[in-house]
């Protein structure tokens, strides 16, 4: 077992009055985990501290709460064994020493009180199994049985006992694996890449809830790609989303082909990663294309066809939130919008008319940016020539967006005429002509045929009556 001196990782002053706090309680503790492994790694800092006590973890928390200036509130969680408290700027958990057992059909342990010996054996990984002694023995000192600090090194992910195990017992440690390997950008070894294949199914337990969690850590990954790629690799995607893995493969017919789709939408959200840290905006490119797989044809004049995708793809995003149990509400219409318009600003860019750009404002309102964004992050072409000139397409239509808004103001606007206005000038009851009249309107406006101004409108509007016989002329 590797021991070596840590005490600088403990400069946080919440330290002091733990350390106190064992030195009173005679309860053997130690920090373990992500705080240590972040440490280790120079990651930044810390939002949060894992304290494992050999003993009762709620003790300690209650008597170091006792002794902080702040006295803060703490949070018991008995069914667990673990108290929490915050102090400053990071959050203080506390959990007793514990082993585990598992049973087939749940990732709930049976817990039993053990030593720090056994809590490090029931860690995920090496790398979240180190440990740093808050006892006034050996306090800083680095308990390392897994060798972790050598993984943190080479960067490995591996798990402290047999990983068939470990993924089986808790199979959500499966989507951890890949979530780390993504956001550390480690290596999972093979060992455990092939244990990750054979229990992929396992994970079919695991509650949708905690699978997102997991899914979007690795979307919010510098390169998401990678942990996108290990879950398709393992067999875990398929599970969690197969209408991704249906766009994986190339079809050819009559010597015609089509790009393989599963692989341009991880390089889409690489892409995406590099512009922005916008959470939905990296669904919206992870789901950009999935309507591309039922909406796949083959015509003998023009090859393969994926008519309509984006309105597909658009109804197939409200499936997969509520399935897998992610909002509903203006998040999922934010990825189902721009999932829609998704190809609209590259059509667009061929022809940039005045009219095709109002309406592409008027459409995409407060979007319109994000919208822009997601098709420049959609240029995968490896051709130099091509991607400099469909980048340079989309600065016009980013110009011309913005000297259309500037001069028209279509960017969620509403005609200046309303219903009330023309059931008073045609004296009319709620009828259809009323909706026929403003969208009239609210059409004029956007082909340029009127500016959207007052009177402009209120002309169009007894023109509009005329032609439909509502008065006379």
């Amino acid at each position: 077992m590797q021991k070596t001196n840590y005490i600088k990782a403990l400069s946080h002053p919440v330290f002091e009055f733990i350390k106190k706090a064992v030195e009173e309680t005679k309860l053997e503790s130690y920090v373990i985990g992500g705080f240590v492994r972040d440490f280790i790694l120079q990651r930044g800092k810390a939002k949060d501290i894992d304290i494992v006590a050999v003993g009762s973890g709620i003790e300690l928390a209650k008597k170091v709460a006792s002794l902080l200036p702040t006295k803060p509130k703490v949070q018991i969680f008995k069914t667990y064994g673990t108290a929490m408290l915050v102090f400053e700027d990071i959050e203080v958990e506390f959990v007793g020493a514990r082993k585990e057992s598992y049973t087939e059909d749940s990732r709930n342990p049976i817990v039993e009180n053990g030593s720090l010996q056994d809590d490090q054996n029931r860690r995920d990984f090496t790398i979240n199994a180190l440990a740093i002694s808050l006892n006034e023995n050996n306090y800083g000192e680095l308990l390392d049985p897994f060798n972790g600090i050598k993984d943190l090194k080479n960067k490995i992910i591996r798990t402290p006992l047999d990983p068939d195990i470990t993924y089986s017992d808790d199979p959500l440690r499966m989507m951890r694996a890949i979530r780390f390997a993504s956001q550390l950008n480690f290596e999972i070894v093979e060992e455990s890449i092939n244990s990750l294949t054979k229990n992929a199914s396992r994970i079919d337990i695991i509650t949708k809830e905690r699978i997102v969690v997991e899914l979007n850590k690795i979307l919010l990954s510098k390169k998401p790609s990678k942990g996108l790629y290990l879950l398709f690799k393992t067999g875990l995607l398929k599970r969690i989303l197969p209408e991704l893995v249906a766009l994986q493969g190339v079809e050819y017919k009559d010597g015609q082909g089509h790009k393989d789709n599963f692989y341009h939408t991880l390089e889409v959200v690489d892409n995406i990663a590099e512009m922005t840290d916008n959470l939905w905006l990296r669904w919206t490119a992870l789901l950009h294309d999935i309507g591309k797989a039922p909406t796949k044809r083959f015509e003998k004049k023009q090859g393969w066809t994926f008519h309509a995708h984006e309105f597909e793809g658009s109804k197939m995003v409200y499936h997969i939130f509520k399935r897998l149990k992610m909002p509903l509400n203006d998040k999922m219409k934010y990825v189902q919008k721009l999932v829609f318009l998704s190809s609209r600003p590259i059509i667009l860019a061929e022809d940039v008319t005045d009219s095709a750009v109002r309406r592409l404002i008027f459409d995409a309102g407060d979007l319109i940016d994000d919208l822009m964004t997601h098709c420049e992050a959609d240029i995968t072409t490896k051709n130099p020539k091509k991607f400099k000139k469909y980048m340079n397409n989309f600065k016009i239509v980013r110009q011309k967006i913005k000297e259309v808004e500037e001069r028209d103001q279509v960017r969620n606007f509403q005609p200046p005429i309303s219903g009330e206005l023309i059931m008073k000038t045609f004296n009319l009851k709620p009828c259809r002509e009323i909706g026929t009249i403003k969208d009239a309107i609210k059409e004029a406006i956007l082909d340029g045929k009127i500016p959207n101004e007052y009177n402009a409108c209120y002309d169009f509007m007894l023109k509009k009556g005329v032609f439909l016989g509502l008065i006379k002329s």
